[in-house]
């Protein structure tokens, strides 16, 4: 006879993953305005910046797409209490660095758009660290399954 108990995660749990997918789902938002942006919007741009832009390599885009939509399928799954939800947050993690090693040491980022260009990526690298590092810790203490 077994006994199938459930571990009901704590409050602050809930929290968390409705704040999580709040966040993937804002980058979620700026990927499609992005991959939607007009020709009127381009031509806002300065030419640096639309350079820099016209010049991304696909790889770059599609590491952006899984970043996002992995990172919000993973939160889905947290509010789901799915073990999967380590699956995509590793995978969006993995997106989020792929493009900021772009970002960072292939493209002129910074040169374009300042120095103070480098905090957003820096915080969304931490925080999808620690979302990974977060349902890595669900799964263990039985939270999601």
């Amino acid at each position: 006879m077994t006994l199938n108990t459930e571990i009901r995660p704590p409050a602050w749990f809930w929290i968390i993953s409705v704040i999580a997918l709040l966040w993937n789902l804002m980058g979620v938002s700026a990927y499609l305005m992005e991959a939607f942006m007009s020709v009127e919007d381009l031509e806002k741009l300065t030419q640096d910046q639309r350079l820099l832009y016209e010049a991304r390599p696909i790889w770059v885009t599609s590491a952006y797409a899984i970043a996002v939509w992995a990172g919000a399928l993973g939160c889905i799954a947290l509010l789901l209490r799915k073990k999967w939800a380590k699956t995509f947050l590793l995978l969006s993690l993995i997106g989020v660095l792929a493009q900021n090693v772009y970002q960072f040491f292939l493209s002129n980022t910074f040169e374009v758009y300042g120095p103070s260009a480098i905090y957003l990526p820096i915080m969304i690298i931490v925080v999808s660290i620690a979302l990974f590092l977060f349902a890595k810790s669900c799964a263990s203490k039985g939270w999601i399954s």
